[in-house]
């Protein structure tokens, strides 16, 4: 049995009431364990006939996403080779829905401002099929490069990938995003199933700190989005102040927004209304009137005083509150969430685009970089630059392909600004990992199929395989999934497989 925090268990209880025993059941069952098929990779139609053995069922509230049980069926998602083509994100199934519910279309300019690691910057962009801008966003560097390497791993194309703090982004990017995710850093009471660490870490002040922390992100997250734009505010926690509490705080500063009535999955919660104040006049948190450490605040069930009253009148408004969600473990397959879908008020013109604050990143055209165009013409069926006459930026000797119309990242801290291509080296092209997994066999001129899952694991582990066929660069496929570079030399492929991702 994991051992929660007191302080938790008493404020759960207090807020659940005869449902708190059902709730307490869930920590005794095992976590449940889901992915999330990659469209930009192939259809899940064909990713299920692959894995016709396995045991997948699927998750209500994501169209692509199905829960295993290797121990059943010896599929183990997480040491398959398709895990290392990006054919799937293994994600937490509650974790699935806010990306979900923010509905994101190709051709949209999209953030999700707290990315990392990266489940829904990439369930986000399966949905825009590589068109549009979507810019994924983490504060912490080291969080940052996981994210940026969980992008080149699904494939995606149209993804800038940048290392900002909320405020910076905010004055790069005014009212410049369709859509905007906010899942925001919380103290992650929801994940205590399946990481007993967090309950160490929790503590009501920290819950407090979190809640201070997302009032702050959640207002620069407004002033980058457009009127009529829709904004998905998510956490992993069950704490009132960080779910309705943040919502009814927003919705204070910013009347402008409101709650959008979504439709819920069977088990989904309605959120709670009364709990938008929960605790805010008493550091004892509790919703009873009386909460039997000698204070007389007046609480949510009412304490007939004065501060009890300007509570109640806050309320008043709170009643859209109803329409937000929550995922209890006990009642749905799948950890603690909460999600609010917001609209603001306004609109555009049909085809309007405001500009961002520095304008359009400019960048050089092909024709300065002629061993990338050697590389092309040699090597894939089709062309990377031919819609865009400057749509290539150099870092050092790094080659990228931009999305169009990619904003300027003139002062901001980028890991990653759309398509990695290769390194451009003396009097040749080099291309890279991320190149391969965004390509299919039909892309490439020369691909070789691994077959067995033998080959395959040879491949990743970084041995070469023998092969007969033209010298020169072959994308290497997995059942049909492009999972890297090979160069063959007489009857030799060598593997171009990165070093720091082989499995030994």
């Amino acid at each position: 049995m994991i051992q929660l925090p007191q302080d938790f268990m008493i404020r759960m209880q207090d807020m659940l009431g005869e449902a708190y025993p059902a709730f307490l059941r869930s920590y005794e069952e095992k976590k449940v364990q889901a992915l999330r098929v990659n469209t930009l990779k192939g259809t899940c139609e064909e990713f299920l006939k692959k894995v016709s053995y396995a045991d997948l069922r699927p998750v209500a509230w994501e169209e692509n996403g199905f829960y295993y049980r290797s121990e059943d069926s010896g599929f183990t998602p997480g040491r398959h080779p398709f895990h290392e083509a990006g054919v799937y994100y293994i994600q937490e199934p509650s974790a699935m829905a806010p990306a979900a519910y923010l509905e994101a279309k190709p051709g949209e300019r999209v953030l999700d401002l707290c990315a990392a690691p990266g489940g829904k910057t990439t369930q986000i962009a399966s949905y825009m099929k590589n068109e549009g801008i979507l810019v994924c966003n983490e504060i912490h560097p080291a969080r940052a490069k996981i994210l940026s390497e969980n992008v080149e791993r699904m494939g995606i194309r149209n993804a800038l990938v940048t290392n900002e703090t909320p405020q910076r982004l905010a004055e790069a990017f005014g009212d410049y995003f369709d859509r905007i995710l906010v899942d925001a850093p919380c103290s992650g009471e929801g994940m205590f199933r399946k990481n007993e660490e967090a309950c160490g870490e929790w503590s009501l002040e920290n819950v407090q700190l979190c809640a201070d922390r997302q009032d702050e992100i959640l207002d620069c997250a407004d002033a980058m989005l457009r009127p009529g734009g829709r904004l998905v505010y998510a956490t992993c926690t069950f704490a009132p102040a960080e779910n309705e509490g943040s919502i009814a705080r927003f919705l204070e500063r910013h009347s402008d927004y409101q709650i959008v009535a979504v439709p819920k999955c069977d088990g989904m919660a309605e959120g709670i209304p009364k709990w938008a104040f929960y605790g805010a006049d008493c550091d004892h948190g509790r919703v009873a009137a009386d909460c039997g450490n000698g204070c007389d605040n007046g609480h949510l069930s009412g304490g007939g005083n004065a501060q009890s009253d300007r509570n109640m009148t806050k309320k008043e408004g709170s009643g859209a509150l109803k329409h937000t969600i929550r995922l209890f473990p006990h009642q749905v397959k799948g950890e603690g969430h909460y999600l609010a879908v917001l609209q603001k008020q306004g609109e555009v013109p049909d085809g309007y685009h405001s500009l961002p604050q520095n304008g359009l990143q400019k960048g050089i055209h092909a024709k300065e970089v002629k061993e990338f165009l050697q590389f092309q013409q040699e090597t894939l069926n089709g062309n990377l630059v031919e819609d865009a006459e400057c749509c290539l930026l150099k870092f050092g000797d790094q080659l990228y392909r931009m999305p169009d119309d990619m904003p300027s990242i003139k002062g901001l801290k980028v890991l990653r600004a759309g398509l990695h291509l290769g390194t451009l080296k003396k009097n040749r092209f080099e291309p890279s990992h991320a190149l391969a997994l965004a390509l299919t066999g039909e892309d490439a001129r020369q691909s070789m199929e691994l077959g067995s899952d033998e080959n395959a694991r040879a491949y990743l582990g970084g041995m070469t395989l023998n092969h007969s066929g033209e010298k020169g660069w072959y994308l290497m496929t997995y059942q049909g999934y492009s999972i890297g570079w090979g160069k063959l030399a007489g009857q030799v492929m060598k593997n171009h497989y990165p070093r720091g991702l082989r499995k030994v």
